[in-house]
């Protein structure tokens, strides 16, 4: 047996099945769950408060061995309104909407896709960058317009399909949220949850981030997806020096009077400034 196996028990075993089941983590729902695993493995109690982070980091790390080989890993980042670190078990290599693909139908894509156009490009100008969705601008987007059929019927995907009813959009917003894709505020803006900005990363970047420097709009011309200069990840929600702001209080009528956007093309990688999640107001609608 190599000494990788012997590193290999049922208790990292029994960790890896409980991650696989959740998805995501934080420290502070890791600590009993370890404490739970290690008293049965050990037959004698380990109290939560005995789980430090390195415990975690160590059996992540044993897990990420293991499922290398499947393309899988589990990646960690910070989320942007509680700042509490966030670890997710991704895939690697594939298509993140292939994936979204084999447990939902194509006109459940189709919607999605929709939904994040609206997220980054709609609602993502040099004005306003929201980068965030309410449930009745989603919903409008349940069929696909004139513009996508023509433009699916003329690319080699086939027919953009019927699109979804009113409330088979509402149902799906809800599935991704319990999915882990997308999180909803308090005051029911729908926005990138952290597992799927981890797991999304190159396909936004890829898809939203393809400038047009020579374009004489500014909005054409802008990065859609911000990454932060000191650490790198996405940027979704924030407040930049300033009053400047990036998520929904980005939105024309969560802002106070007297403050206005301004253009965010040239600054994409400035750095986050923690924002207070209570202070969002009302929503665009």
């Amino acid at each position: 047996m190599s000494e990788e196996d012997e590193q290999w028990n049922d208790c990292n075993r029994a960790f890896l099945q409980a991650f696989m089941a959740r998805s995501t983590l934080t420290l502070e729902e890791a600590k009993p769950l370890l404490a739970a695993i290690q008293t049965a493995y050990e037959r004698k109690e380990t109290l939560v408060e005995d789980i430090t982070e390195a415990d975690l980091n160590s059996h992540i790390a044993a897990a990420n061995t293991r499922i290398s080989p499947f393309d899988l890993e589990i990646r960690s980042t910070f989320h942007q309104t509680t700042r509490k670190r966030v670890y997710a078990l991704v895939n690697s290599t594939s298509d993140p909407i292939i994936q979204l693909a084999t447990v939902h139908t194509a006109d459940e894509i189709s919607f999605l896709k929709r939904v994040l156009d609206a997220m980054f490009e709609t609602y993502n100008t040099s004005r306003h960058e929201i980068m965030a969705i309410t449930s009745m601008q989603a919903v409008r987007l349940a069929k696909p317009s004139d513009n996508d059929r023509r433009e699916t019927q003329d690319g080699a995907q086939g027919g953009a399909g019927q699109g979804l009813k009113m409330f088979e959009a509402e149902k799906m917003l809800k599935t991704v949220v319990d999915e882990g894709w997308f999180e909803k505020s308090k005051r029911g803006y729908y926005s990138l949850s952290p597992r799927a900005l981890i797991e999304l990363r190159g396909w936004l970047i890829e898809t939203y981030n393809d400038v047009d420097e020579d374009d004489e709009d500014d909005d054409e011309r802008m990065p859609r997806i911000k990454q932060c200069a000191a650490c790198k990840e996405i940027v979704t929600m924030t407040e930049w020096m300033g009053n400047d702001f990036v998520g929904e209080r980005a939105a024309p009528s969560t802002q106070k009077s007297g403050k206005r956007r301004s253009g965010g093309g040239s600054n994409a990688n400035r750095s986050r400034i923690n924002v207070d999640e209570t202070e969002v107001l009302d929503d665009e609608e």
